[in-house]
């Protein structure tokens, strides 16, 4: 049996996970740490990364899921679960210690009650500046873990119909734009309500999830369609690149303006447009075609594979190297705080996924494999 580290891996799929956590650290330095853009317009516009990451995880989460309903085996949702909770859980668990053992190191906010992030609510009602407030994003994922297989299994096994399961997930990325726009009309200017209303809520965020299912879907359920799409992988990726570049565009420039507050159209229409062009990057990522397929980039995929790892890790260990850094005179606005900052954040990426999550994952294939 392969391990999980061995599995064949695709190279556009592990380019774009790359990429988003790489958009994660740099946007995070400059928020946490150095307070300025140390790379520029990466650094302002890098809370993308968690966008990209939305729809990767659709894909491949409704892929398992989608490709599980039409094996002769059939799809175990019992396995599903314990799987999905060997891969996420010990991480979470062994970082959300770091924050309640280590609070002042780790954070030096308030930290969230317990209660909240071992249900994964942690996301409701979250106040920006909050300790592990980047498991916020977990928490939406985890909520969708629950969600999308029973959705599937209703629609797909009960009901029998493809149909109904599209309709379901039209109706719900339609609606999710919709609760933007309605929570948009109470926003107004104040920064805070947009983020615990709009940006951290889930009822505002699951649709970035639905790109990748729809994807999925394709696959699975519609595999001519499927295969012409995949044909197309330049278009793919040069239509991903203008798509999710426009809305980069808009946030950046037609996001908030002084004196009228958050925008409407940015704020309905902006997060589906920058999932939808991630989609096509995806897309370009699994065409044979594709020069993101074709392309293996050195480091791409370690990076890709201890991205969870790294997400979870980075920002208590930056926040935690500060006054030492400070106390050796290092500046972590300059390139060698940047570097070391970096490195230190590797290093401890490595001792996680080595010692915590590669255990769990070997556990994992060898008790609960799929069939």
């Amino acid at each position: 049996m392969k391990s999980h580290t061995n599995l064949s891996r695709i190279n556009g799929l592990d380019t774009l996970r790359a990429c988003a956590i790489l958009f994660v650290l740099m946007y995070h330095y400059m928020v946490f740490v150095s307070h300025e853009p140390s790379f520029g317009f990466l650094s302002e516009i890098g809370w993308v990364g968690v966008d990209l990451f939305f729809v990767l995880s659709g894909y491949l989460i409704g892929n398992q899921i989608f490709a599980g309903l039409k094996s002769e085996y059939g799809f175990s949702l019992k396995t599903f679960y314990i799987r999905r909770a060997l891969r996420t859980l010990p991480n979470f668990y062994v970082v959300l210690a770091i924050y309640f053992l280590f609070p002042v190191e780790a954070g030096g906010n308030a930290v969230t009650p317990l209660w909240k992030f071992l249900s994964f609510t942690q996301n409701f009602d979250l106040k920006p500046g909050s300790a592990f407030s980047h498991a916020w994003s977990l928490s939406i994922e985890e909520q969708f873990y629950v969600v999308l297989p029973l959705v599937a299994i209703l629609t797909l096994t009960y009901l029998k119909s493809i149909r109904v399961m599209w309709i379901v997930l039209l109706s719900a990325m339609a609606g999710a734009a919709c609760m933007r726009y309605l929570m948009w009309r109470n926003v107004g200017d104040d920064f805070t309500q947009y983020y615990v209303h709009i940006y951290y809520s889930t009822w505002c965020r699951f649709d970035e999830l639905l790109p990748g299912v729809a994807l999925a879907m394709l696959k699975n359920f519609h595999p001519q369609i499927w295969a012409r799409t995949l044909k197309h992988g330049h278009l793919s990726l040069l239509g991903g690149a203008i798509l999710s570049g426009f809305a980069m565009y808009l946030f950046t420039f037609y996001s908030y303006v002084n004196g009228q507050g958050f925008l409407w159209f940015t704020t309905t229409f902006g997060y589906s447009l920058l999932a939808a062009g991630f989609a096509l990057l995806t897309l370009a990522g699994l065409s044979p075609n594709s020069y993101l397929y074709r392309w293996r980039i050195p480091g791409a995929s370690v990076l890709a594979l201890w991205s969870y790892a790294l997400y979870l890790v980075h920002k208590p260990l930056m926040n935690a190297l500060i006054r030492p850094f400070e106390a050796w005179d290092v500046s972590v606005k300059s390139w060698m705080g940047i570097g070391g900052m970096f490195a230190l954040s590797l290093l401890a990426t490595y001792v996680l996924y080595r010692v915590v999550e590669t255990p769990f994952m070997q556990l994992r294939d060898r008790y609960f494999p799929y069939k």
